[in-house]
């Protein structure tokens, strides 16, 4: 054997390993990225899972069209008020003023306190579903008008 052969079999030995550590750099790398999503996925069904929420009071004043929602946040989540939605009869709205115990300026929403919805110049519903941030949600089909 000549030069020749020894030094075409050093190429491609050197080939071969360039080769196998670029995939496994690659597949390294695809196999982090499905374990962070995986940890991820626990977290958010860990969080649904402690999440819990109710929708205590509805209150319809009809001489003014005013809805106030009283939705008390009973499990051990703390959640976003502004990620928080509201759905009557069906049809996502925007509250006018949102307070979680009393404070309006708040956006934390945390366990065993009360959020309260306020929506003006809207006709009676007949069924309020609201929403969280995680998708746990909670609904009322009792309407007290006032």
């Amino acid at each position: 054997m000549g030069f020749g052969v020894s030094g075409s079999t050093a190429i491609i030995f050197l080939g071969v390993l360039v080769a196998t550590g670029t995939l496994y750099s690659a597949g390294a790398g695809t196999a982090e990225q499905i374990t962070e999503a995986q940890e991820e996925d626990r977290e958010d069904l860990l969080d649904r899972q402690n999440t819990e929420i109710g929708v205590t009071e509805v209150v319809y004043n009809d001489s003014e069209s005013n809805l106030d929602i009283t939705v008390t946040n009973t499990g051990t989540t703390t959640l976003s008020v502004t990620e928080t939605s509201l759905l009557v009869d069906n049809a996502l709205v925007q509250p006018d003023s949102t307070t979680v115990d009393e404070d309006g300026s708040t956006d934390v929403w945390a366990p065993d306190s009360s959020l309260v919805l306020h929506v003006s110049g809207i006709d009676q519903p007949d069924r309020v579903k609201v929403v969280a941030e995680n998708g746990v949600a909670a609904s009322n089909t009792t309407v007290e008008v006032i």
